[in-house]
């Protein structure tokens, strides 16, 4: 589970870094976990020391704490997930749903005519054809127009040059949103530590792992 996932990602790290306290799985789904001051810890008896805490972070916004940056793309991811109304801030950031989201988008602009000719194909039209490898594959440095136009030939698609254009747009448009998002959540971690120890400068190691 991504919990423990999580956990031995710090600690795998902090073998070699003793100055890693935080923990974060960033692959088909996201997760966190910090050091966190004993005292701080209610549900454990003792004031001494610190303790790893699983964060399940990919459940922030559950709440509604999101409300305000979602787009009507993750609105509709959401709505037609397993768990409507869990794991938003997941949903945000992780691979599982960042192709639904560029897949998304994609449609709305081929459907306003602003994409491949206005025609959206039935592979284009499918939930959960376009995947996260399409957009990493299309992200990459070596993934000239040629290539782009390979990638979206597998869901029949015939864009001109300045769909590939947009289409690279979209995608590094989504995944940078991912990893804003992600290091926003990262920058409220260390800032709770710091915090905690009322220090001015705090050097940590985030342990990361890309977990598929």
């Amino acid at each position: 589970s991504s919990d423990l996932d999580t956990v031995g990602t710090l600690m795998s790290c902090g073998y070699l870094d003793h100055g890693c306290e935080i923990g974060l799985i960033v692959g088909t789904g996201s997760n966190a976990c910090y050091m966190e001051e004993m005292q701080n810890v209610e549900s454990i008896e003792g004031d001494e020391g610190r303790m790893c805490v699983n964060m399940e972070w990919g459940a922030f916004g559950d709440d509604g704490a999101l409300a305000d940056i979602q787009t009507e793309f993750d609105r509709q991811v959401d709505r037609e997930s397993l768990n409507p109304g869990k794991q938003s801030f997941e949903k945000m950031i992780s691979g599982m749903y960042m192709g639904e989201i560029v897949r998304l988008i994609l449609l709305r602009l081929t459907e306003e005519g602003l994409l491949f000719q206005g025609r959206a194909t039935p592979a284009l039209q499918t939930k959960g054809k376009f995947e996260a490898k399409h957009v990493s594959a299309i992200e990459e440095d070596t993934c000239d127009v040629a290539t782009l136009k390979m990638i979206l030939s597998k869901f029949d698609l015939q864009p001109s040059d300045q769909d590939c254009h947009s289409v690279r747009l979209i995608c590094s448009t989504v995944s940078t949103r991912s990893a804003r998002l992600c290091a926003a959540g990262l920058a409220a971690i260390v800032s709770r530590i710091q915090k905690n120890r009322d220090l001015e400068e705090l050097h940590t190691t985030v342990g990361v792992d890309r977990k598929s």
